[in-house]
C-alpha cells in the first residue's frame, strides 16, 4: 500500500471527525475545512493509523505526541490565520499541526529539537504539498534569520513567555502558547498573547490544557 495513500474511508473519517469538532465548540469553518482535508493518518505510527480520526493524541516517538485534533483545531482557530502570513511553529512534532496551518494559507517555519523526529518529519513533509520550512534546533530561541512572524504557536508547556519569540513577532502579532499553572505543575493555561504597536502584550485566556514539556537544546532520542 502506498505510504500516502488517503481513500475514501479516511475521507469519511475526516468528515466525521469534524461533525465532533464542530460538536465541541469549534466554530470557524476554514479551520474545520483545514483539518477535514489533511490526512492526519500519515502522521501517527502504523500501530494507531486505525485510530487516526478519534479525537486523541497518540505517541509519536522520542517522548512526544500527536496533539489530539480538537487540541490542534483551537489553536489553529486561536491564531486567525489568513493567507499568506509567516507563521513561527515551535516544536514540529509529526508535521500535523503545520500542515493545517499550511493548509489555512500560512507559510510556515517550524522548529524540532529531537534529532530523530526532525529527521522523519521532514521527510513526510517533503512530500506534502505545502509550505513549510523545517529546522533543527532550539525553539525557545526562535529563528531570528527570518523574524519577523505575524503569528507564532507553541506546541508544548513553556515554563515562562519566551522574550527571544516576542522579539520575533511583529507588532498586531499573535502568539498562541500553553503557559504552566501557577497552581498545577501538571496543568497548562492556552494564551493568546497580542503584541501592540508599543510592543506590550495583551493577554487572554482559553481555558486549562495538556503539553508534553517546552524544552531547550537539541535532544536526539
Amino acid at each position: 500500500m502506498n505510504m500516502l495513500e488517503d481513500n475514501y474511508r479516511h475521507k469519511g473519517l475526516r468528515h466525521t471527525l469534524v461533525q465532533t469538532l464542530k460538536d465541541k465548540g469549534i466554530t470557524d469553518e476554514r479551520v474545520l475545512d483545514a483539518i477535514g482535508a489533511v490526512p492526519r493518518h500519515l502522521f501517527l505510527e502504523s500501530s494507531f493509523v486505525e485510530y487516526a480520526y478519534q479525537d486523541k493524541a497518540f505517541p509519536i516517538g522520542s517522548g512526544q505526541t500527536i496533539s489530539q485534533p480538537m487540541t490542534v483545531a483551537m489553536q489553529s482557530q486561536l491564531l486567525m490565520i489568513s493567507k499568506g502570513m509567516k507563521v513561527l511553529e515551535i516544536g514540529t512534532g509529526s508535521g500535523y499541526q503545520a500542515c493545517v496551518l499550511a493548509q489555512l494559507g500560512a507559510k510556515v517555519f517550524s522548529i524540532e529539537r529531537q534529532r530523530n523526529l526532525y529527521n522523519k518529519t521532514k521527510a513526510l513533509l517533503s512530500e506534502m504539498p505545502y509550505f513549510i520550512k523545517t529546522f533543527l534546533g532550539d525553539g525557545n530561541k526562535g529563528l531570528p534569520t527570518f523574524a519577523p512572524f505575524d503569528r507564532i504557536i507553541i506546541t508544548a508547556a513553556a515554563p515562562e513567555i519566551p522574550d527571544a519569540l516576542i522579539a520575533q513577532l511583529k507588532p498586531g502579532g499573535m502568539m498562541v502558547i500553553p503557559l504552566n499553572s501557577e497552581h498545577d505543575a501538571m496543568q497548562q493555561v492556552m494564551l493568546r498573547l497580542t503584541k501592540q504597536a508599543d510592543g506590550t502584550l495583551s493577554r487572554e485566556e482559553f481555558g486549562n490544557c495538556r503539553f508534553v514539556p517546552m524544552l531547550k537544546n537539541i535532544g536526539i532520542d
